[in-house]
């Protein structure tokens, strides 16, 4: 009896977006249709790397199985993953060492493949407000990084950065030295109305935590909260500044992306705003097109 052989599976491929809030994977066929869609927890490169892969592959086979397909399905699949962090010293070689579930696999920077997708894959830039911040800018194949280098010596204008400054605020007002908001008196009372439960809180927060008190901040500033408006005008400074940065080094066309960028936006200055271009598609977008971009002609899994 005669064996007829199965005809390959078109290709597939899968983007992932794994920031410092969460991980996301959409799977897509060959024509770009929507196959499945995953997700999971936060994957940014500074919780370990171990973790962040975890990540990774738990939002990808999220998707397969969103597919109707079983996970084993991904060694098929060819992927482009961005993390936050990657840019870390040491850590892209690490990464790459590790094993994986794909057909292939290119990792890049979180800000990388939302700058791909937010201009279809064209020149242009993009900042990321989000749990983080970070500018990114392709250029007639150059590369353009401002900011990004982690929270909290960075990150400017970012979830993170907001909810530091507003908690710096709270505990000044708690001393005297300013007049408390309706701001300051709502984080206090989220501590039980004890600075030394946000120190304790302190000991073990990460960015993600500090991210959290920043849609507080966003609403108090848009109330007329004078504390809470001088640290959003201060973040959206910040924010103005990588803008102008990435246009005066060549970027054709800007675009604001993350968790905090339509909140932050009215509060930018209006020749920024005057810059900015609607965003064509997300990071995980960005992921499929560049894992478009590097399909290898033969299989090669690392593992």
């Amino acid at each position: 009896m005669t064996t007829v052989p199965h005809p390959p599976r078109p290709p597939l491929f899968i983007g992932v977006d794994g920031g410092g809030t969460g991980c996301r994977a959409r799977l897509e066929d060959a024509d770009g249709r929507l196959l499945g869609a995953g997700s999971a927890g936060a994957a940014a490169v500074r919780l370990g790397i171990d973790r962040s892969l975890a990540e990774v592959e738990a939002a990808s086979r999220a998707a397969a199985v969103d597919a109707g397909m079983s996970p084993s399905v991904l060694a098929e699949v060819d992927a482009g993953v961005g993390l936050a962090g990657i840019g870390r010293r040491g850590v892209v070689n690490e990464i790459y060492a590790r094993s994986h579930p794909f057909r292939s696999v290119i990792y890049v920077n979180d800000a990388t493949i939302a700058c791909i997708g937010a201009h279809g894959g064209r020149d242009g830039g993009i900042v990321i407000v989000g749990t983080g911040s970070a500018g990114f800018a392709i250029v007639r194949g150059r590369e353009i990084k401002v900011g990004g280098y982690g929270f909290p010596i960075s990150d400017e204008g970012s979830g993170a950065d907001l909810g530091l400054r507003a908690l710096r605020q709270t505990l000044r007002a708690y001393d005297g030295r300013i007049k408390p908001t309706r701001l300051t008196a709502e984080i206090l009372e989220r501590f039980d109305d004890d600075p030394f439960t946000v120190v304790a809180w302190m000991d073990r927060a990460t960015a993600t935590d500090y991210a959290t008190l920043a849609p507080m901040v966003m609403r108090h500033a848009n109330a007329g909260d004078k504390i809470a408006r001088r640290i959003v005008r201060t973040g959206a400074s910040r924010v103005d500044d990588m803008v102008r940065h990435l246009v005066d080094n060549g970027a054709p066309r800007m675009a604001l992306a993350g968790g905090l960028a339509s909140s932050m936006e009215p509060w930018l200055a209006a020749d920024v705003r005057r810059r900015l271009s609607p965003v064509e598609g997300d990071g995980v977008a960005g992921g499929i097109l560049l894992a478009r971009r590097q399909r290898p002609s033969v299989i090669r899994r690392i593992g």
